[in-house]
């Protein structure tokens, strides 16, 4: 898979996932220390298997030691203190147990080409890692690929909103939770892609996503936010 990014989109190619609505998936998410990938520090790994209209009970769940502290609003945000990182696994540690849990899977992800493949990325080679080769979906790209007359940036709650999701009661911004919610997203796009009688993703390089914007204030002074698609 081949993500180019632009000033504000971004395209995917090399891609193509048969079978859509009839193999166990892993969806993943992660927290990290704000909402730059090129410069935050991972916090924590979530991952979940899913099957279209079965109830699987299999999940991963673990933080990450942080490679510089944890802002104060991200900790409000997310739940996860410097105080936690101080026992947490290292990331090599904690990456091997995601990898031993996803296995050969096909992924899924929100706004994942964006955030969270980067982040990894940077980590696997600040870390002399190899990134994992597994087949990555990302719900924003592929409903955008079915809604052209779309213009929003595709975010996670833009998502939320688009489907009437009730979150009411979840922990979002915990990975292991937000990977319940982008289910419940992802099993909505994979019913319109059965209703448009597509039965497998495969990435154009003529289309584009709009990603998310950081703020300006970010390079300038520390803040505090999620992840970017938030």
């Amino acid at each position: 898979m081949k993500i180019t990014f632009m000033p504000d989109t971004y395209t995917v190619a090399e891609l193509k996932v048969p079978d859509l609505h009839d193999r166990t998936y892993c969806i993943f998410d992660l927290e990290g220390t704000g909402i730059n990938p090129a410069e935050e520090s991972v916090t924590q790994f979530g991952a979940m298997y899913y099957k279209k209209g079965e109830s699987l009970d299999s999940s991963f769940i673990s933080l990450v030691r942080a490679s510089k502290p944890i802002p104060e609003a991200v900790a409000k945000l997310t739940g996860i203190s410097n105080e936690d990182m101080i026992q947490a696994p290292s990331f090599a540690e904690a990456y091997q147990a995601f990898l031993e849990f996803i296995v050969d899977k096909v992924l899924v992800t929100q706004a994942g080409y964006e955030y969270d493949l980067p982040i990894l990325k940077r980590h696997c080679d600040m870390n002399g890692l190899p990134m994992f080769t597994n087949p990555v979906l990302d719900t924003k790209a592929m409903f955008t690929y079915i809604h052209p007359e779309i213009s929003e940036v595709i975010s996670t709650d833009f998502l939320i909103q688009y489907y009437d999701l009730n979150t009411d009661g979840i922990h979002r911004h915990n990975a292991l939770a937000d990977c319940g919610v982008i289910a419940r997203i992802f099993e909505h796009v994979l019913n319109e892609y059965q209703a448009l009688a597509l039965e497998h993703f495969t990435a154009d390089r003529e289309r584009e996503m709009k990603r998310f914007v950081i703020p300006a204030m970010y390079f300038t002074a520390p803040i505090g936010g999620g992840k970017p698609d938030e």
